[in-house]
């Protein structure tokens, strides 16, 4: 197993791989078979950024029976399939910008996939699933309030940093079989395992390959569990993925329109 960050190295952002407690600084991009640029430096202190700039994120809807309850919602027959867009990207540490005016905004923690080869139209979801790279932890964050008023998903998941992915970029994991948690200020507020999602990774990338060219660096975000909750400025919420880490970030007051 391999996990890959992108740090920020005399003001450039750059792919770094782990090493215990260090981080090898490499050129290129994992998707690509970089090059070692034979120096370290120590994780503790680096200053980590999103470790992925996508074409697009796609996202699934009510892909856990669990959280398809405490909606109300049927589970779907077929994948729920929407967009967020990149400029809703944030890394770790970044703050979640809570605009007041929308109210409720909640949490959903999820495994994100990321995809590492172009892909279109894949025969089967065996062939589907090769074009995994590895996996990420990913912040759905949700207008609650306008996702059910507007009914499909666009504007309530799409505000800007209401896409928190991270710590890092995580490869060589049994992806059927991860817990998914989610904490707010150390309290634990979503838990779950991938075991259990309704269409499983492989069947999504084909599902969604089907519709669009997915390219490197692209990111299926699979759903979440039961548990989502609402998210208040001065909270820390952490999303944590067995095997790939945590991601945290503080939520900050944002004015807005009245």
């Amino acid at each position: 197993m391999n996990r890959y960050y992108r740090v920020r190295d005399r003001g450039a952002a750059v792919w770094a791989r782990e090493e215990g407690d260090r981080l090898r600084l490499l050129e290129g991009n994992p998707f690509q078979s970089p090059r070692e640029r034979g120096e370290t430096i120590e994780k503790a202190g680096a200053h980590l950024v999103c470790p992925l700039h996508p074409s697009k994120i796609v996202a699934i809807g009510r892909n856990y029976k669990d959280h398809a309850a405490e909606r109300g919602k049927p589970v779907p027959k077929e994948p729920l399939v929407f967009l967020k867009p990149p400029s809703s990207l944030i890394g770790p540490g970044q703050p979640i910008r809570h605009p007041g005016w929308v109210g409720r905004v909640d949490h959903e923690a999820e495994l994100g996939l990321v995809i590492g080869r172009e892909v279109s139209r894949p025969p089967t979801p065996q062939e589907a699933a090769a074009a995994i790279f590895g996996a990420v932890c990913v912040n759905d964050v949700t207008a609650r309030e306008i996702q059910d008023k507007d009914v499909q998903f666009t504007r309530g998941k799409g505000f800007d940093t209401f896409c928190p992915v991270g710590p890092c970029v995580a490869t060589g994991l049994d992806l059927g079989a991860l817990q998914v948690e989610a904490r707010v200020n150390g309290s634990i507020r979503q838990r779950g395992n991938t075991r259990d999602l309704i269409f499983d990774p492989a069947y999504l990338v084909w599902y969604v390959a089907r519709v669009m060219t997915l390219l490197p660096g692209d990111i299926i975000s699979t759903g979440t569990p039961a548990g989502v909750g609402p998210l208040q400025p001065g909270d820390v919420v952490e999303v944590e993925v067995e095997g790939v880490g945590v991601l945290r970030n503080p939520v900050q007051s944002q004015e807005g329109p009245q």
